[in-house]
């Protein structure tokens, strides 16, 4: 269970560390965009198209990476004051009941629009338009098992938080084999 705990965090961390730098690619094709559509009186729908690319890239893929960091969105009316041992029994609850089982909904339920989209190598609807619609949708897939499997690491640390196995909850993304701190945490202590 720590081996893949481990494992998945590197994985995320890296995949969370390489997908930031779409933010910045993403910006600088913005302002690129910007300036040859005002300033020359260009426009360029591949340019434009590939905006909306990264951006949906930065969310689906990075979707794992947040997770890890808890920065999804949740109802705090009972987690935010909760103890940890109520926090570890709700994630728990929650990765059980909505988390995994949405993954795989995400999954099979998008399985023949991608598949359709591989068969004629969808492109866009612009003429001049990148044709890569069928890689777009991909990405799907990509979310749902990066959001399955970092469900999976967050499953584990609750588990072994509830069996004594972890001193402090939430647990702190494993990295490079070690646990890091809880950004929290050394608030705190400061």
């Amino acid at each position: 269970m720590l081996a893949y705990i481990r494992f998945m965090d590197h994985l995320d961390e890296r995949i969370g560390h390489a997908i930031a730098w779409v933010a910045l690619a993403m910006v600088l094709v913005q302002f690129l965009v910007v300036v040859m559509r005002y300033v020359f009186a260009i426009g360029s729908i591949p340019l434009q198209e590939s905006i909306w690319y990264m951006h949906g890239l930065m969310f689906m893929i990075g979707a794992g990476y947040t997770l890890m960091h808890g920065g999804h969105v949740r109802v705090d009316i009972v987690y935010g004051e909760a103890s940890p041992r109520t926090k570890a029994i709700i994630d728990v609850f929650g990765t059980l009941v909505f988390l995994l089982p949405v993954a795989i909904a995400t999954l099979w339920l998008s399985w023949d629009y991608v598949i359709n989209s591989w068969k004629v190598f969808e492109g866009s609807t612009e003429v001049s338009g990148l044709p890569l619609i069928w890689a777009y949708k991909t990405v799907i897939w990509i979310f749902a098992v990066l959001v399955f499997f970092q469900g999976l690491s967050m499953l584990f640390k609750a588990i072994r938080y509830l069996r004594g196995q972890e001193p402090d909850y939430p647990v702190p993304p494993y990295v490079d084999g070690r646990q890091r701190p809880d950004p929290e945490a050394v608030r705190e202590e400061v």
